[in-house]
């Protein structure tokens, strides 16, 4: 028993010194391209808002909130031309984008500059779409500084010149950072296989007009039907 306890042990202490390199390693590497909330990062095509929880009546929680009015400043600042909302509608009742679309509106970006992206399901999928689907080769990822190491890093690795900006306010968002450990995991994982996201379809290029990615808010998924 003592053996296996010995075992069981030592694979959570190699697991614990991976994970810890790994992260320490994404840190090292994104530091220079990573803008605290104060300052300016150079111009980009676009500000990449990354998905965050939105309530069933399309209430933006802090977390979204403060990611997009981070982005409306900086398209309102020209740090950005457009800005490309990306997150999580994978079913009917479930929707990270249009909302936060609509409260772009609401301060004041038109709607020919917002750029709707459906199945940014988790990090990676957004920035391989955002490559891939909407032809973004400059960004500022939008995001708090507990994710935005994780984000920059995936972005760079897959070709984009990215850099990033922290939108939070001075609020610490513990269980979030947490949840980096699993994620940044995940993140080597996706990258070393290669990872090809479910949903590509046809491109949308951010030079374009971001009008023709707003197809309502129920409809989104439909949007995705056959475009694998």
């Amino acid at each position: 028993m003592k053996v296996w306890i010995n075992r069981i042990f030592l694979v959570l202490f190699s697991g614990f010194i991976v994970c810890a390199g790994i992260i320490a390693y994404a840190d090292i590497v994104t530091a220079p391209f990573i803008y605290s909330a104060t300052e300016t990062p150079p111009h980009a095509e676009v500000a990449l808002v990354l998905g965050a929880s939105v309530s069933s009546s399309g209430k933006l929680s802090a977390v979204m909130a403060e990611r997009a009015d981070k982005a409306v400043q900086l398209y309102k600042a020209k740090t950005v031309e457009k800005i490309l909302v990306t997150g999580d509608n994978s079913t009917l009742s479930y929707d990270e984008v249009y909302p936060v679309g609509k409260y772009l509106l609401i301060q004041g970006v038109p709607e020919e500059d917002i750029f709707l992206d459906y199945a940014g399901f988790d990090t990676y999928s957004s920035m391989y779409r955002a490559r891939e689907v909407f032809d973004v080769t400059s960004v500022v990822v939008v995001s708090q500084a507990f994710h935005l190491r994780r984000a920059v890093f995936i972005a760079r690795s897959l070709g984009l010149d990215a850099t990033g900006i922290d939108a939070s306010r001075g609020e610490r968002y513990v269980w979030y950072t947490m949840r980096e450990i699993p994620a940044s995991i995940k993140a080597v994982l996706d990258l070393w296989s290669k990872r090809v996201p479910k949903y590509l379809g046809v491109q949308f290029p951010v030079g374009g007009d971001g009008s023709t990615t707003w197809v309502g808010s129920s409809a989104q998924m439909i949007y995705f039907q056959n475009q694998n």
